[in-house]
């Protein structure tokens, strides 16, 4: 049997198996279901600093273990995890620089082994920057502290970075 060449312009219909299974529950946004959510995060907004310092002792808490248990795969695993934790929910909680701040350490700790050669001093400083911004009410990267804070915080991540290769 031989082949036609494709024809040009020719258009397929892409296959609609996931949206035919779903359903119509992933068509049309409902606004009234936007709006009763952003209700209920408002209601919830009042206990969001109080969420937001449990976040934060625990990326103290796992800054501690790196101290007392040594820096090990497990001890600084956690406290990226911890970190991973702020930077998605830092703006969630109306702190986006908590949510920068968290961002830099991620990018410091990297991935894998080379994690547990992340030097203390830069990890301390992302840790008690964000106890800061937190403790001072320092919320947008517009703050000009926040914003010199940030910066210079991702500038020695960079270049620590850089010199790790």
């Amino acid at each position: 049997m031989s082949q036609l060449p494709p024809r040009q312009g020719q258009v397929f219909a892409a296959p609609t198996a996931l949206r035919d299974r779903l359903g119509p529950r992933f068509g049309r946004i409902d606004p009234e279901a936007v709006a009763k959510a952003e209700a209920a995060l408002k209601g919830l907004s009042s206990q969001f600093g109080q969420w937001l310092q449990d976040e934060v002792g625990k990326l103290e808490a796992a800054r501690e273990a790196i101290r007392s248990q040594g820096a090990v795969r497990a001890t600084v695993d956690r406290l990226f995890t911890h970190a991973h934790d702020l930077k998605g929910l830092g703006a969630t909680y109306e702190f986006p620089l908590v949510t920068r701040i968290a961002g830099s350490l991620c990018k410091l700790l990297g991935e894998g082994e080379a994690r547990v050669n992340t030097p203390m001093a830069l990890v301390d400083a992302h840790v008690n920057a964000i106890r800061a911004a937190v403790r001072d009410n320092i919320r947008d990267s517009d703050n000009p502290i926040g914003q010199a804070l940030a910066s210079e915080l991702e500038k020695y991540t960079s270049e620590h970075l850089a010199a790790r290769g």
